[in-house]
């Protein structure tokens, strides 16, 4: 078996073309990996790249990709709807086959250590490469952002696990790790008001909000530890943002296990706790690539058990959730296993 990894980093930029350009050609310059897609979103101001090799081949082209974002970024002068942390902001290793999360986790070592020692950005890792509890989670290390970061340096507890603690004030600080194949999906409403896309977000997302007492203080445990009110939906993460290009607000998620809740699911829930707030959800869109799996069971959700082919089950799920609403859905471009 081919042992093939996916890499599908985060980089702050979503609106100047040549910058963009410069990162890909960066990708596509290294023997032995597969440019498989470029999302750039002006809003977010980030892209989202995501490529496939073996393993020694998807090191270097990640590298590579950061060394460019390095040199075009300038984080000082970065606005974008999107928390970042750096200009390469997340690089996660993804197992595809033949190889183990523990080889993914080898790898963004490998990464990072390369990318502190020879480029001097922080690196933190993340997900299973993570050597502690509180940096497990991206949007925990993402906390402050980049305009927090150089207070964070200073903290003890949020020492670099690569590199010196000291300000990189052009690149910020890169996150990397390992993690299973996540699905980027984002759901549409009919308002512009960002709180209420917030407040969806607070409902669904499995880490929920804070428990507020009658004066709304934050309430928290004997250990000092803040209580949270579970949200809906498992292995979800999101958060309310503000799309200027289509003046709507979104419900930006993060499917950590689309076995655990799915696209349609996820879907379903924002559509019922819009209706709770009297706002309707309008459409959806895929950032990047999903499992074919995921678009199948969305299509046999929405069958009603009717037994169709492939193609009839993706053509429905794309129907259903409204991936059509900003353009075209590419099955093409947009399925994992179609450009494999």
């Amino acid at each position: 078996m081919q042992k093939l990894v996916e890499c599908v980093p985060n980089f702050s930029e979503g609106q100047n073309q040549k910058t963009i350009d410069a990162i890909t050609t960066s990708v596509q310059g290294v023997p032995g990996v597969r440019l498989l897609n470029v999302e750039p979103d002006k809003d977010y101001n980030r892209t989202v790249v995501t490529f496939v090799g073996e393993p020694d081949a998807i090191v270097e082209a990640a590298f590579q990709a950061t060394k460019t974002a390095a040199e075009y970024i300038d984080m000082a002068q970065h606005k974008g709807e999107h928390p970042r942390i750096g200009a390469a902001d997340v690089v996660p290793f993804v197992p595809i086959s033949g190889v183990t999360m523990s080889d993914c986790v080898q790898l963004a070592n490998f990464y990072g250590r390369r990318v502190a020692s020879e480029l001097n950005i922080p690196i933190y890792l993340y997900e299973f490469a993570s050597r502690s509890h509180h940096r497990k989670n991206l949007s925990d290390i993402r906390k402050g952002e980049y305009e927090g970061l150089t207070e964070k340096l200073k903290d003890p507890a949020w020492k670099p696990d690569y590199g010196e603690p000291i300000f990189n004030s052009k690149s910020g600080a890169t996150v990397t790790g390992a993690r299973s194949i996540l699905i980027a999906y984002n759901v549409n409403l009919n308002t512009k008001d960002v709180t209420l896309a917030h407040e969806i977000a607070l409902r669904i997302r499995e880490s929920g909000r804070a428990m507020k007492d009658e004066f709304d203080n934050t309430i928290k445990n004997e250990k000092g530890e803040t209580i949270k009110i579970p949200g809906t939906l498992k292995a979800v993460k999101a958060l309310g943002v503000f799309l200027e290009r289509f003046k709507i607000a979104q419900v930006s998620i993060n499917l950590v296990d689309f076995e655990i809740t799915s696209i349609h699911e996820a879907y379903e829930e924002v559509k019922k706790q819009a209706r709770a707030l009297d706002i309707d959800v309008t459409g959806s869109e895929l950032i990047g690539l999903t499992p074919l799996a995921a678009m199948l069971k969305a299509g046999k959700f929405y069958s009603d058990k009717k037994v169709l082919t492939e193609h009839e089950y993706i053509s429905l799920a794309v129907e259903k959730l409204g991936l059509n609403q900003f353009e075209p859905f590419s099955t093409k471009k947009k399925i994992i296993e179609y450009q494999i």
